[in-house]
């Protein structure tokens, strides 16, 4: 079938509660490599030329809504209040659907994070001539899978773990629970199921025998690449996904000439557009939208989220940088914070134990230890010595800090904005300064040192 040109929905199943989660939100909802189970199968189906989304959600819906980022798709949220299975499922968005009856559905779970695109197209371009086609796959522990019953090599029924017989629970052939339906087919078959099974539940899959035995062929696509179609039903699951997700990851950026110190320990939860002779060594996590340039450099531990890094950049190990970005051939850390729209420009030096907030360093500039920066537009060749901090909230606002180009602010200096540093100016150690400072000036405000000699 051609993908581009047919009429196409999908529905997806995600009512579960995931009460094997031990949880007080959805299951959907918790985090695969740093978004939503449900998220990461809705981004999979933007491309396909689908014209509505059903999503079948059980409870917390206003939740779900808040959460789920629904791009440019027509998301419809379907409530199953009362949850009698999958087939009732569908019921409830049949009840509400939009469409013809010449429209193909593709059904899938909210579940099953890792589907791809390549699978999905290919599954709808199989489906061609056909009212209904199925997803399988061959797994060598089917225990847990609805398995595919065949006859003279034609499906003719699926079968589910909890009524499955001696003889057929070593069926290898699974269902995967993603199918294309014909809508007026569907609508048709889903009306004439029934709960006479074990779980007293309305299965969806129960369709495939009523096709079958209404003289209707059940198309098949068999799945190579299983991992696609693991779903999350425990925390040890979610974990696990968690685990080969990443590595394939990993695998994808090696292949693609970043260096890993080891590709176990390293996680992407987001995007990365990169550059080349990149290194990152172990524990390092990328969040958010990433681009890193050439030949940088990210030291062990570190967190980085929605950074843009230019080339020759050196990041020390357990540096945290968020929404910020680095300029060429500076160096962060170790143990460094940058964050909140901070831009850091060319050959700069933030040491350890440094949190820049919302701050502008200018070329070759320094802030070399211990030092908070909040709020400050950094000049040129300034040099921050160590512990020298901007004082930039009063109890209700945020004040900004201005230090021109080679400027010398000395160790422990507090500087207390609203205020400015004029060029070339020089603020002593130990001094609070409370007034600007003009071009070229020095200034020192610590008191005297004196001794107190004990009485003999």
């Amino acid at each position: 079938m051609n993908t581009a040109s047919q009429k196409l929905s999908i529905i997806i199943l995600s009512a579960g509660q995931g009460k094997r989660m031990f949880s007080a939100i959805p299951k959907v909802l918790h985090k695969l490599a740093g978004k939503p189970i449900l998220q990461h199968v809705i981004d999979t189906v933007l491309n396909l030329p689908a014209k509505k989304v059903y999503v079948v959600y059980g409870y917390e819906g206003q939740l779900l809504r808040k959460k789920i980022i629904s791009h440019n798709l027509s998301l419809s949220w379907i409530l199953q209040s009362d949850q009698y299975g999958t087939g009732h499922a569908i019921q409830k968005v049949m009840d509400q659907y939009e469409g013809d009856n010449n429209d193909q559905i593709l059904i899938l779970y909210g579940d099953i994070p890792l589907i791809s695109m390549t699978t999905l197209k290919k599954l709808l371009c199989n489906h061609a001539g056909f009212n209904i086609s199925l997803l399988t796959a061959k797994i060598d522990s089917p225990c847990g899978y609805g398995r595919i019953l065949r006859e003279n090599g034609l499906v003719v029924k699926i079968i589910e773990q909890n009524d499955i017989s001696e003889t057929d629970k070593n069926i290898q052939e699974i269902n995967t629970g993603i199918m294309v339906v014909n809508k007026k087919k569907l609508h048709t078959w889903i009306n004439r199921i029934n709960n006479n099974n074990s779980k007293k539940e309305f299965y969806l899959t129960d369709i495939v025998s009523i096709a079958y035995h209404n003289g209707y062929i059940i198309n098949s696509m068999q799945l190579k690449n299983t991992f696609e179609i693991f779903g999350i039903n425990n925390r040890f699951q979610l974990m696990y996904l968690e685990r080969l997700y990443q590595q394939k990851q990993a695998k994808k950026l090696l292949l693609n000439g970043i260096t890993l110190a080891d590709y176990k320990r390293f996680d992407l939860r987001g995007t990365l557009k990169h550059g080349k002779d990149i290194f990152i060594d172990t524990n390092v996590i990328l969040e958010g939208n990433m681009i890193i340039g050439n030949r940088v450099k990210i030291g062990n531990g570190c967190k980085l989220k929605n950074v843009i890094i230019n080339d020759d950049v050196i990041i020390k190990p357990y540096s945290i940088i968020e929404n910020t970005y680095l300029d060429s051939n500076s160096i962060v850390g170790p143990f460094a914070h940058i964050h909140s729209n901070s831009k850091i420009s060319k050959n700069v030096h933030i040491g350890n134990f440094v949190e820049v907030k919302n701050t502008i360093f200018g070329n070759n500039s320094k802030a070399g230890h211990l030092s908070y920066l909040g709020d400050a537009n950094i000049g040129e060749k300034v040099n921050i010595g160590a512990g020298a901090i901007t004082c930039n909230f009063d109890g209700k606002h945020k004040n900004k800090t201005i230090i021109n180009n080679n400027a010398f602010i000395g160790a422990n200096s507090e500087l207390i904005a609203p205020i400015i540093i004029g060029s070339d100016a020089t603020v002593g150690a130990g001094t609070t300064v409370t007034k600007n400072i003009n071009n070229g000036e020095k200034i020192i405000s610590r008191i005297r040192q004196f001794s107190i000699l004990k009485k003999t």
